[in-house]
């Protein structure tokens, strides 16, 4: 592929789009398991649905990388931290892709269905049996938290990229050039 200095701008609207669903839907998870009020059953109809859209989106993020050029990382990036940035987006990816499926899994386990808007309901993935749910929930909060520190080390990696190093690297996701 050729070379390129930003990435592809389908590719950084899903992106940015992840981001902000993602933590958003982290916070949705939190309130969730925390409130025993009238807001736990909205807060359930919006996760489930948002939690197939984040699938949907990943793969299509997937295949976005896999089918357009990136950006190499600059060279004066130590080989540590390129190996680094390189394990902490495929972990992101594969966060992002199990996180779904282990909450789909958790509610076929429990015998709940997964409906979506429109009456859709999707099928179940696994059988109903009280020891996978227990376990699928506690996995499910598990990868949460990994996501989300994996996603604070990102943010974190991001701002130093832009406001210390200012390198470039935060510019092929945002779009601007590097001045």
């Amino acid at each position: 592929m050729k070379q390129v200095t930003h990435f592809h701008p389908a590719l950084r609207v899903v992106h940015w789009l992840m981001a902000a669903l993602i933590l958003f839907m982290l916070l949705i998870g939190v309130a969730m398991v925390s409130t025993v009020s009238s807001l736990h059953a909205l807060l359930v109809s919006i996760h489930k649905p948002l939690g197939l859209m984040i699938l949907v989106l990943v793969l299509a993020r997937l295949w976005l990388r896999f089918c357009t050029a990136v950006p190499a990382l600059p060279h004066s990036i130590p080989s540590w931290q390129r190996a680094m940035a390189h394990l902490s987006h495929w972990a992101l990816y594969a966060m992002m892709l199990t996180q779904p499926l282990i909450g789909w899994a958790m509610l076929s386990a429990a015998g709940y269905p997964v409906t979506l808007g429109g009456g859709l309901v999707l099928p179940p993935i696994v059988p109903i049996n009280n020891g996978s749910y227990a376990l699928l929930r506690s996995l499910h909060s598990i990868v949460a938290l990994l996501l989300f520190l994996t996603i604070m080390v990102h943010l974190a990696a991001a701002l130093l990229h832009v406001l210390i190093l200012r390198d470039g690297v935060f510019a092929s996701m945002a779009g601007k050039r590097k001045r």
